[in-house]
């Protein structure tokens, strides 16, 4: 239903015609929300590991007033959706009222969640506020773990390329198709695009701009915390792995969605390997992802475009939080099994004397494997193609934080939504964050229409300078900065090389 306050808004789609809501007149603007629109067949019974196939088109307003459900996956409560569901390929715009059609710059936001869970209706990704600075935001679910990334040799046999696996990162292909044949009806030019999302999500950003099947889905990127370049599981591997779950497709497929969820554990150990492949996350299928991302960037051989690329101060601390690594003796053992011939030199860049720096300096490792080195690694492939490439460190801690900024923290500075939170939890920040959110909203916003993160009020952005190894640093001020983590990072890419022969 729709009142005086919040009336609804009708749009064409290819598909259908949707109906949002107008949020109310903020900042001295409307903005129209459309919640829930499926851009894909639901992925379940026969279609469960396929490829997303068409939605069945409608004629009559399709409300888009509520979030689709979610993937099925452990609680959240930053998740908005009402419900979990296998039934979850939707997605959501926020636009700006009244713009002319295909005038405005798109940003489509691709979830973060480890490849295992996330959602597009995460609180701390609403586009409202960043809609509100002139801009069409779009986010959406994927499929994701056993739903998701799961290979196994009789789901290679039923297709038609010889592969399985990898049916999340088909679901972000659809999701980005369907925004180049209909975002212009909300206002947005399908010609240009942002890609943007965090951790998992960047990371898939990264992956597309190494595979031929991503060329020309989007015109830019932003990755935030991308887990870039690590080494990937082959199509063999990850089919061997799934073979855990049993042989007989037919009885999987038939499975209920919590009871095929409870069986994840089998396939995701308890300490993540560091330097080494893994499964129910994108693997090497030699169709979608020809090779590794690493000697594709190695060899500037990614789809040119313009690139802002970031990591924060403490990727590590939370992640590890689980980690049953407390002593030396422990700490030791990961290092060797990571990082074989090379150990001696891990534990001089990594040092570890008691029991007491065990925790810190696993932490560390993980952030430089997983997050540091890729950053780093894709500022200085897309600098050598293209001049508008960007760095940037976030640094801010709450008010009262022991540790962080963590993993994915930037985020709700980026939206502007550091004031949310859910239903009885409270927020820690102050004047500064507000200033260092606007701040980062203002140079995203102005990089999606120009390529360029220069805002007036902020100090100069130079762009990417491998020499320099610069950045622009988010802290308790915006200024810039360079060689972070240089000697880690460095003796990573040695590790590599090495690995690689």
């Amino acid at each position: 239903m729709s009142d005086q306050t919040n009336p609804q808004v009708v749009v064409p789609t290819v598909e259908g015609p949707v109906a949002g809501i107008a949020l109310p007149l903020r900042r001295g603007k409307v903005v129209n929300a459309f919640k829930g629109i499926p851009y894909a067949a639901p992925p379940v019974g026969p279609l469960r590991w396929r490829p997303p196939q068409p939605v069945k088109p409608w004629t009559e307003v399709r409300p888009a007033l509520a979030f689709g459900a979610d993937l099925p996956q452990a609680p959240n409560p930053r998740l908005r959706a009402p419900s979990q569901s296998e039934d979850c390929l939707f997605l959501n715009v926020w636009a700006p009222a009244g713009a002319a059609p295909a005038s405005l710059p798109v940003m489509v936001w691709i979830h973060g969640g480890g490849f295992a869970g996330g959602s597009g209706s995460d609180l701390r990704s609403d586009g409202e506020a960043m809609a509100r600075r002139g801009v069409v935001v779009v986010s959406f679910n994927y499929r994701a773990g056993l739903f998701g990334f799961l290979a196994h040799p009789a789901l290679s046999r039923e297709s038609e390329h010889g592969v399985s696996g990898n049916y999340g990162l088909l679901d972000q292909i659809a999701a980005l198709q369907w925004v180049k044949r209909n975002i212009a009806a909300f206002g947005g030019d399908p010609a240009r695009v942002t890609a943007f999302g965090v951790s998992a999500g960047s990371a898939s950003i990264s992956l597309l701009l190494a595979s031929p099947m991503g060329k020309g889905l989007f015109q830019q990127a932003i990755l935030h915390s991308p887990g870039a370049a690590r080494p990937l599981s082959t199509l063999a591997e990850a089919q061997q792995a799934g073979t855990a779950l049993g042989d007989d497709i037919d009885a999987l497929r038939a499975l209920p969605a919590d009871e095929l969820l409870a069986k994840t554990a089998l396939l995701s150990p308890k300490v993540r390997g560091l330097t080494t492949p893994r499964v129910l996350r994108p693997i090497r299928d030699g169709w979608l992802l020809p090779q590794d991302e690493r000697p594709v960037f190695k060899s500037h051989r990614l789809h040119a475009m313009p690139l802002l690329v970031g990591s924060n101060a403490d990727e590590g601390t939370l992640l590890t939080k689980a980690w049953p690594v407390d002593s030396v003796a422990g700490y030791k053992e990961v290092v060797q099994a990571n990082f074989g011939d090379a150990a001696a030199k891990a534990m001089r860049l990594y040092p570890a004397a008691s029991d007491k720096q065990v925790r810190a300096r696993v932490a560390e490792m993980f952030a430089d494997t997983q997050f540091n080195y890729g950053t780093r690694l894709l500022a200085q492939a897309m600098s050598t193609l293209e001049r508008k490439t960007w760095r940037y460190l976030f640094l801010r801690r709450r008010p009262h934080q022991a540790d962080g900024p963590h993993h994915g923290e930037e985020v709700a500075y980026v939206f502007g939504t550091i004031a949310d939170a859910p239903a009885g939890e409270t927020v820690d920040y102050d004047t500064t964050d507000r200033e260092i959110s606007t701040a980062m909203m203002q140079a995203w916003t102005a990089f999606a229409a120009t390529g360029n993160p220069n805002a007036p009020t902020l100090p100069r952005w130079a762009p990417y300078d491998p020499a320099a190894d610069n950045y622009m640093a988010f802290g308790d001020t915006v200024e810039p900065g360079r060689g972070w983590r240089q000697p880690q990072l460095d003796f990573l890419d040695r590790f590599y090389d090495a690995a690689a022969g």
